[in-house]
């Protein structure tokens, strides 16, 4: 097996191929977007409120949750419609697990929101 160098050149050849599947899952996955959403909202809740560093560690832990499985969900629904492009039940099994993923971790991602932000923002409007 060859020694592969560190090449700096290289690192940033692979910084630049995850940016591009940054901006494919921005330009073509409608939830992808509607998940950036929610988390530029629970971000600017998190200074509002002020909240602690462990809280900003699970928000920051459930953002990037929801991130990794919408990402992986997207591949896998590629490389499934590449390999397969007509109907199969075996690919729609496949998919249905991916997407129960994403559900999950956005379930949980949410009630991690509720369980930091309202006691908060009871709190801000009994003031």
């Amino acid at each position: 097996m060859a020694k592969n160098n560190f090449s700096f050149r290289a690192r940033l050849k692979s910084f630049h191929y995850a940016f591009s599947g940054l901006k494919t899952a921005w330009q073509e996955e409608h939830n992808f977007r509607v998940h950036c959403i929610a988390a530029i909202i629970a971000i600017i809740l998190s200074f509002v409120l002020h909240i602690s560093t462990h809280e900003w560690i699970a928000v920051l832990f459930s953002i990037g949750f929801v991130f990794v499985c919408e990402l992986l969900n997207t591949a896998l629904e590629n490389i499934a419609d590449f390999i397969c492009p007509e109907d199969n039940p075996n690919i729609k099994k496949i998919k249905d697990v991916a997407a129960a993923a994403v559900m999950i971790s956005s379930i949980t991602a949410l009630l991690i929101g509720l369980l930091i932000f309202i006691p908060k923002l009871i709190s801000l409007a009994l003031r």
